[in-house]
């Protein structure tokens, strides 16, 4: 081999690589060449929620309750009762079964679900997620707020963990664990559509009017059951969908938990719901009455009328101020305030904000119980 042809076969090409090579890493100080990561990582979302629903499933129970079956009008009348008594015809048993979902908030056996999952019923059997099933009885029932306390005595057992309901926003993750159909306990998926949510205006003036609206699958069974954000942290309560027909249309709502837990200790301790009372009536502030008055600020509860010597009154609020926050939390509403109002107890000292002649102020009001009896209310003027 000639020593020109070693030069064209071996030194050049090394030489060449070794140009190549060199330049490429001082390129790399300036590029990365990596694998492309992703924009706003920190917003990517989980694979999957199994650590959410193994922190939470074990808290949520399948309820299964028997009921009175509805006998026919005829059995009302006396004769036909005394008829078929006479003819001695075999009486099948009056009952039939319902089922529905429930929540362990307390390792000591407290349980939350639906007052009408458990209404009428005269025999209550809880099924636990590891399988267990132990025989419940009613502590306590509101209808207004469709919320019961069960008691079970089994140990050990595991209570879920309460997030901040309060803090969830719309677009949030969230997922609905309960027994749906009766088929076992069943984890569907969705998000946060919706937060504040009315259902009308029953009659009840201590109907709650803020629930958590959400998309995730909830169908028959899942009364009572959770709903758990992204971590598996309690949410609220599902209690219903709006979907009449009796599966699901994919918007259902769930009672906040601070408000639900809030229920329970009050039928705990009294024996019935005791909801807050700040002493005010009001409406909620209109465009039309903020351009009026000049005010900048777009929602809000202008009062109406306030009680005498109510928690309003005593703390200087007066008619025509506007209530914008309560314990910082923003009053859009009316039923706003009143869903704030129902997770105080009376007693509690909380900071209301608002405008009064275009001037925002604070003050402190201490929460009551509403009186049986009200007297006169200040009008406005």
């Amino acid at each position: 081999m000639s020593f020109q042809r070693f030069l064209q076969d071996w030194v050049a090409p090394t030489f060449i690589g070794l140009v190549v090579a060199t330049l490429l890493l001082a390129f790399s100080r300036w590029f990365d060449f990596s694998a492309p990561k992703p924009i706003n990582a920190q917003w990517q979302g989980p694979v999957s929620y199994a650590q959410a629903v193994n922190r939470s499933g074990p808290a949520v129970v399948n309820i299964y309750t028997r009921v009175p079956r509805q006998r026919h009008q005829l059995l009302n009348d006396p004769f036909f009762r005394r008829l078929f008594n006479a003819m001695n015809v075999p009486q099948r048993e009056r009952m039939q079964s319902n089922l529905g979902s429930g929540v362990i908030v307390d390792d000591k056996g407290y349980i939350l679900t639906n007052h009408h999952v458990v209404a009428a019923a005269e025999s209550i059997a809880v099924q636990l997620a590891d399988g267990r099933e132990v025989q419940a009885r009613v502590v306590g029932s509101d209808p207004d707020f469709d919320l019961a306390v069960l008691k079970i005595d089994l140990s050990p057992l595991t209570a879920i963990e309460v997030g901040e309901a309060e803090k969830a926003q719309v677009g949030d993750v969230v997922l609905a664990i309960g027994n749906p159909f009766g088929v076992g306990q069943t984890v569907t998926q969705g998000i946060v559509s919706a937060i504040g949510r009315s259902l009308g205006n029953p009659k009840s003036e201590n109907y709650l009017q803020n629930f958590i609206q959400t998309d995730a699958a909830v169908n028959p069974g899942n009364s009572g059951g959770a709903l758990v954000d992204a971590q598996g942290f309690l949410l609220g309560i599902n209690t219903s969908i709006l979907n009449q027909s009796g599966s699901t249309g994919g918007i259902s709502f769930a009672i906040p938990a601070n408000i639900a837990l809030k229920i329970m200790q009050d039928i705990i301790e009294f024996g019935r719901v005791v909801p807050g009372w700040l002493g005010i009536e009001g409406q909620t502030l209109s465009a039309q009455f903020a351009r009026s008055h000049n005010l900048n600020v777009t929602s809000g509860v202008v009062l109406t009328g306030i009680y005498s010597d109510g928690p309003a009154h005593l703390a200087g609020l007066q008619p025509r101020d506007i209530i914008t926050h309560i314990n910082s939390v923003p009053i859009n509403d009316g039923d706003r305030g009143e869903a704030t109002m129902a997770s105080l107890r009376p007693g509690t000292l909380v900071s209301v904000t608002f405008i009064r002649n275009g001037e925002e102020k604070t003050v402190q009001a201490t929460i009551s119980e509403k009186p049986q009896e009200t007297k006169s209310r200040l009008k406005t003027h």
